[in-house]
């Protein structure tokens, strides 16, 4: 059995939502393995909270996430800073543990590497967004090829890495994701509400369509929220909220649907896990993570990116989709048992070199 210190986002405490799909990802990892008996201890921004999981709060001000800078923005830390302090105590306690795992897309733990002791594994949660990072990731993946896992082939492409990447993909605890073949008549949008998600093409085909579209997620960009309600203001939309994963469950699960409509590379996706978890196709543009997941036609439709229409002509046909297709694939490719079996293996082979 391994102890392991994982270190969290530093850009939201946990449960914020501020940290996207790497909250649930790192939960359902912590989860899974403290299950098979591995001890576990997450250290995370103040005022995190994981159901049953130890957390050492770490107080400091947060780091402004990647995704809204600029691809060659310097790096830089505010003062006080959470993933300074973070990494500070990871230092500090670093021989308590087998290994230290890093869930932050962030350009200090890839520098930190060399100067610890015991061996860093980086789980890398985003794909490329600035040139530091992409030199940062290639440096340690030259020295540590061992330690880098990520998300998806794609995601690993856009740092020049392809097919030697160590591909972990996601999951879900499926018991959480209730089956439903009677939806209402209603899409869903799900996730941050900020740019580059683009939640705006997804409003502009309900607004032709005229089918209902109930979003949920955070709201990251008050201002870019708020031009969407003036750019569509007859658009059938419906802002729920943000959601813990039970009720996110209740209300996905009753949806024809889920559209999803990236700008940039997503890593990997976990919403699409979570809505074929409840047997609801979904509507994506053939971009990211989302590409590997979706079957064509059998869980859902992939679409050309940016292409509004293209959304429209999808939503036309979803009645060609089985919904219980859907959930047989997650049940199939997603599961919290096959996630635990790629981790525990890839921290394996980590120590073992070590």
């Amino acid at each position: 059995m391994f102890k392991l210190l994982f270190l969290s986002t530093p850009v939201g405490f946990l449960g914020s939502g501020i940290g996207g799909g790497v909250e649930l990802s790192l939960y359902n990892v912590a989860k899974i393995l403290l299950s098979r008996g591995h001890q576990i201890q997450v250290v995370a921004p103040a005022s995190s909270v994981l159901p049953e999981i130890p957390i050492i709060e770490i107080a400091g001000n947060l780091q402004i996430s990647a995704q809204s800078q600029e691809r060659d923005t310097p790096i830089c830390l505010p003062p006080n800073s959470v993933l300074e302090n973070m990494w500070d105590y990871a230092r500090q306690v670093q021989t308590e543990y087998d290994l230290i795992v890093n869930f932050a897309y962030d350009w200090l733990p890839f520098y930190l590497t060399p100067f610890f002791h015991r061996p860093i594994a980086h789980f890398i949660t985003m794909a490329s967004l600035s040139t530091a990072m992409d030199q940062i990731i290639q440096k340690i993946y030259a020295q540590f090829p061992q330690t880098l896992g990520f998300y998806s082939k794609v995601q690993a492409e856009t740092f020049g890495i392809g097919d030697k990447g160590r591909y972990l993909s996601s999951a879900i605890d499926l018991s959480l994701y209730e089956f439903c073949n009677t939806p209402e008549s209603h899409l869903a949008w799900c996730g941050r509400i900020a740019p580059e998600k683009a939640l705006e093409d997804a409003v502009a085909a309900c607004d032709q369509t005229g089918v209902p579209l109930k979003i949920f997620g955070k709201i990251q960009d008050p201002q870019y929220w708020q031009k969407i309600c003036q750019d569509y203001p007859n658009a059938p939309i419906e802002y729920v909220g943000f959601l813990s994963t039970d009720e996110l469950q209740r209300h996905l699960r009753k949806s024809r649907a889920l559209i999803m409509t990236p700008r940039w590379v997503e890593a990997f996706g976990n919403v699409v896990i979570e809505a074929l978890a409840c047997g609801v196709p979904v509507i994506a543009y053939r971009r990211g993570g989302p590409a590997e997941i979706i079957e064509q036609g059998k869980t859902g439709f992939l679409v050309e990116p940016d292409d509004v229409m293209a959304l429209v002509s999808a939503i036309e046909r979803l009645d060609e989709i089985d919904r219980l297709s859907c959930r047989i694939s997650a049940e199939t490719h997603y599961s919290l048992d096959a996630l635990g079996d790629r981790f525990e293996a890839w921290f394996k082979d980590i120590i073992a070199i070590a």
